[in-house]
């Protein structure tokens, strides 16, 4: 018995070995080609130089204007936080002045002899546009040589929260009680749309943002897409002064058509931008100093990664003029997807050493399926941790973010089931009758990890049907998990499955159901998406093992 066991071990490493020696370099070489520093164009700004302006709004990481439990902000932390734009920025625009500690910014950039035009809030609350009226006027007037303009309303018309009679009364009221230049800012659209508006300001604030736009543009584009725009809107306002009230790109979040956010794009557009309104004249606002998370509430996970330094550490997240990698931990990345195959492959060679002597062993094409799981899982594992926490907020977000993880967790170590021969079941012999129910632990275990997959699947792709806009594109954990199924579905042959076929309406139905959802999000999304793509993909595969899926033996092996 001992010998027959050391030969059957001595038979298996071999073949792990193999596997783990294709493996190894493939990961390695996926992380090296992801990470890879990109370089980017000559700073924009000569020594000494400094940004136009840059809006800053001084919630920190953990705060929201839409939570009770959020106190005024400490100026302590506004201060900190003006302090490490000032050798950045000339100006800051904020947003609001009334609640939250906001009004502390214009003192603080005072003291750093930065200039700050003042925003004020303006929704459909007649009190609240009032008090904060009241306040921007008295930061003006405590600080004249500090508040430049005052900006009454952000977007409001983009809102629909007030009409553009009402906007023109509150801006005259503005200009009467200020004495300062007063302007409204919005999408550039919304200014063609309501020339009297236009009429009633001192100077026009327009927010340019290619990621945004109803045909997204791309990073590489975006800033010949900036120049046309504002062309279109001083044709429409030749009299007046025309300022870019916001300007940016995203560092993190979901594609849009061509448009996809990320560090390299992020500082590539920015770096563009700066250099196109440095040459034209144009005085153009940056959006913005740090991210913003609660934003992720409003816009999706990608509104919250707007910002030129991180929230949690206050950190610049690029510099200029120098090389930037989208994966800057992409080696770390790469020894813990190696460590984790090796510890994948392992665990196969134990397993496989205990197979008893009356199961065939495995053969080359089970090492080929097991080799595929273990890339797959291991390969995608840092993709999975990195990109999963982006879309954690709110109980949905956590909730479906967990069950990612847990399944990017489990699908490399399926690999680990194939090497033991256990057999996949349906979901009636998990969650059916109790004559159907497989009695083998390690299938049972199998089978809820199909049942989670689906579940997890499924709640991506109507997500993405019903709600596309903001619904991130988890390609990692829905690939590692979908060719680990396949795999497991795969490796069951015909006669495995036994006689007796289990009922298979769930799985016919929830293969359906992703692959009509993977035709609605490839179509919906465009074929410049390579990201909905990938995702499609995955769900197109998972539905595929799903519909042939057979169950597994009815006497467990």
């Amino acid at each position: 018995m001992l010998h027959r066991l050391s030969s059957l071990r001595t038979s298996a490493w071999p073949s792990a070995g193999l596997a783990f020696a294709g493996i190894a370099p493939i990961i390695i070489l996926m992380w090296a080609w992801l990470g890879a520093p990109v370089a980017m164009p000559p700073s924009p700004l000569a020594q000494g130089v400094k940004l136009d302006c840059m809006s800053y709004t001084p919630y920190q990481s953990a705060d929201s204007p839409f939570s009770q439990s959020t106190a005024p902000i400490a100026p302590s932390l506004i201060a900190a936080d003006v302090a490490r734009l000032a050798p950045l920025t000339s100006c800051l625009r904020t947003y609001s002045a009334a609640d939250h500690g906001i009004g502390e910014v214009v003192p603080a950039a005072a003291r750093q002899g930065l200039s700050v035009m003042q925003g004020i809030w303006i929704s459909r609350d007649p009190i609240a546009n009032t008090k904060e009226l009241e306040a921007a006027v008295a930061l003006a007037k405590s600080y004249p040589n500090t508040v430049t303009a005052l900006i009454v309303g952000n977007e409001v018309l983009l809102r629909n929260e007030q009409t553009a009679a009402a906007l023109v009364e509150l801006i005259k009221t503005a200009k009467a009680q200020s004495g300062i230049p007063v302007t409204y800012a919005d999408v550039w659209e919304f200014w063609l749309k309501n020339p009297s508006v236009a009429e009633s300001v001192d100077f026009v604030t327009i927010h340019i943002l290619p990621f945004w736009e109803d045909v997204p543009v791309s990073a590489e584009a975006a800033a010949q897409h900036v120049g046309e725009i504002y062309g279109r809107v001083t044709a429409a306002f030749p009299n007046k002064r025309i300022i870019i009230g916001e300007v940016g790109w995203p560092s993190t979040g979901r594609m849009r058509d061509v448009a996809r956010p990320s560090p390299v794009n992020q500082a590539r557009v920015i770096h563009d931008v700066i250099a196109l309104t440095r040459e034209k004249g144009i005085t153009a606002n940056i959006i913005e100093a740090f991210d913003q998370p609660w934003k992720r509430v409003l816009e999706g996970a990608v509104g919250g990664y707007w910002g030129i330094f991180d929230a949690t550490n206050r950190q610049p997240k690029f510099p200029f003029g120098q090389p930037l990698s989208d994966h800057p931990q992409w080696r770390l990345q790469a020894a813990a997807g190696v460590g984790l195959a090796a510890l994948v492959l392992g665990l196969c060679v134990l397993v496989a050493s205990r197979r008893p002597a009356a199961r065939p062993q495995l053969t080359a094409q089970d090492w080929g399926r097991i080799a595929i799981v273990t890339l797959t899982g291991c390969g995608l594992a840092g993709l999975a941790a990195e990109t999963l926490p982006v879309g954690a907020f709110g109980v949905a977000g956590i909730v479906r973010s967990i069950a990612l993880g847990t399944l990017s967790l489990i699908a490399p170590f399926v690999a680990v089931a194939i090497a033991a021969g256990a057999s996949l079941p349906s979901l009636s012999q998990v969650i059916g009758p109790s004559d159907l129910r497989v009695r083998c632990p390690l299938s049972l275990m199998l089978g809820l990890v199909l049942i989670a997959a689906l579940l997890s699947a499924t709640e991506v792709a109507l997500s993405l049907v019903f709600q596309p806009r903001y619904m991130e594109f988890p390609i990692a954990s829905i690939t590692a998990i979908a060719v680990a199924i396949a795999a497991l579905v795969w490796t069951q042959s015909p006669a495995h499955s036994g006689a007796a076929n289990p009922p298979r309406l769930a799985e016919k139905t929830g293969a359906l159901v992703l692959a009509v959802c993977a035709v609605f999000i490839a179509y919906n999304e465009g074929p410049k998406n390579w990201q909905a793509l990938a995702l499609t993909a995955a769900l197109v595969l998972l539905a595929a093992a799903l519909w042939q899926h057979r169950g597994a033996p009815t006497q467990a092996p």
